[in-house]
């Protein structure tokens, strides 16, 4: 799970590897990266540095017009959908990264973001006919119709899953069997990827009660899926982590005689636990002192010290802004995990990302699927196989993600950086005149809105637009 110049991966690299077979670094959301002598694993390529690297997601689309899904609970422009789904070398740019993800014109978007939608966003699913759900969980379920439809719930990221309140907020698996409902209506096929996403957070922040459910969350998910595959006949399914986290073990120094511990013994405290450290935390921050106690160990059964009690009381009255820095901050979520893992037979060795390898499962109706120990480009040679996809990825870069230089040489074009964020290349031949917009997949041909057919992408480090290659045709 390497990314291109550090053993231990990023998320964004990390599941970017598997969508495009590029090794790229921290932060680097499906591109080419920048060279890092000395410390690349393997050699860049740095005549391609900051291209966009086509997806399997959008190969799925263009080369075989297959129904395209992703089902995460993050927010939508997170790294991990977003490494399916859009390009940049900065995973933290949700302005650039998000309107990409709605102009990749998903058949099927789960999640969390509503916070994140802009006017220019729903303009586009109005006008492209999607049907956008958001917080109502009923509207999703009723769903039954076959154009492409979002739903997302919350500002940000869906609670955890043991934190969310399930009639109004649907679980991973909900959203899993209603994508698959939905997709499996399209005659082409699909390509859906299923994040369960929070897993990773919970890592963080060293929550043995959040790894532990929301991996089950996950589980159930994936049994969705395999349920579906084995009746539809026609699926495979790969099942992976990015990267792994925490270093999380069942056993630690803290558990003497670990080799006589029962069952119940190792896993009675933590499955009593009714919320995990984050919706403990939701809970506390607005309970007096005199109550901290009764109120604690109502969804823990634990009984708390005084000295706990006053920790607690100290403790500062908000989560750390970077999830995943918890497990170094004196926040009131981090003593609350604290106090859970002192009661329980679990170990961490960091508050962030290691670098063992991680479990892969595979599915495929006539038991193709892929065996022994695999790198991250493997796994993405092995999802281009099973889609069906015969177009090398690369091949596909350098079609859709041209730069502009290259694709209107000889023409009068200009930037127009009025707003930096959102800058629109502009292109004239003879009467003619194209405008295109960064991070869209609309463009305007003499003034009339035309779909470009991929998402364009404007790079600021060098000033380029990346687009198709037969753009100059239509001048």
């Amino acid at each position: 799970t390497f990314s291109s110049n550090a053993p231990i991966g990023d998320s964004a690299p990390t599941s970017s590897a598997y969508a495009t077979g590029v090794l790229q670094q921290s932060g680097n959301v499906a591109i080419y990266p920048e060279a890092d002598p000395g410390k690349d694993i393997y050699p860049v390529d740095t005549s391609r540095t900051y291209q966009p690297a086509a997806t399997v997601l959008e190969a799925s689309r263009i080369e075989k017009a297959k129904a395209t899904g992703l089902v995460v609970t993050c927010e939508f422009p997170h790294a991990t959908p977003a490494d399916f789904s859009a390009h940049h070398y900065n995973r933290g740019n949700y302005e650039a990264i998000a309107p990409q993800i709605a102009y990749q014109n998903l058949d099927v978007m789960f999640g969390g973001g509503t916070g994140i939608l802009t006017d220019d966003m729903r303009k586009h699913f109005h006008n492209n006919g999607t049907t956008l759900i958001e917080d109502d969980k009923q509207a999703l379920m009723n769903y039954s119709g076959k154009g492409k439809v979002w739903a997302l719930f919350g500002e940000k990221a869906l609670p955890y899953d043991l934190d969310r309140n399930p009639d109004e907020v649907p679980s991973l698996a909900e959203m899993t069997e209603k994508a698959l409902e939905i997709l499996s209506k399209q005659e082409n096929g699909f390509f859906l990827m299923v994040e369960g996403s929070q897993v990773d957070w919970a890592a963080h922040a060293n929550d043995p009660v959040g790894i532990i459910t929301e991996f089950l969350a996950f589980d159930e998910a994936v049994g969705k899926v395999m349920d579906f595959a084995r009746s539809n006949g026609e699926t495979a399914v790969v099942v992976l982590a990015d990267h792994g986290n925490g270093g999380f073990t069942i056993g630690s120094s803290r558990c003497k005689g670990y080799d006589k511990l029962s069952l119940a013994e190792l896993f009675s405290t933590v499955s009593q636990c009714k919320l995990t450290a984050s919706g403990i935390e939701a809970v506390l921050v607005n309970t007096p002192r005199e109550k901290l106690k009764d109120e604690f160990k109502k969804y823990t059964g634990i009984d708390l010290t005084d000295e706990e009690v006053e920790i607690l009381l100290s403790s500062k009255n908000y989560k750390a802004g970077d999830y995943t820095q918890v497990k170094n901050s004196n926040n009131m979520l981090n003593n609350i995990v604290n106090i859970l893992n002192s009661r329980m037979c679990f170990g961490f060795t960091t508050g962030g990302h290691t670098g063992e390898e991680v479990l892969l499962s595979a599915y495929h109706p006539f038991g193709d699927v892929p065996r022994g120990h695999l790198r991250n480009l493997d796994v993405n040679e092995y999802l281009v196989e099973v889609s069906g996809l015969t177009i090398p990825l690369q091949e596909l870069s350098d079609r859709i993600f041209a730069k502009h230089t290259d694709v209107f040489a000889g023409m009068r074009y200009t930037i127009d950086s009025s707003d930096p964020d959102f800058p629109v290349l502009k292109v004239k031949k003879g009467r003619n005149s194209l405008e295109i917009k960064a991070f869209s997949s609309v463009g305007k041909l003499n003034g009339k809105p035309f779909d470009i057919g991929s998402v364009v992408v404007y790079i600021d480090k060098n000033h380029t637009f990346y687009l198709p290659q037969d753009l100059a045709k239509k001048l």
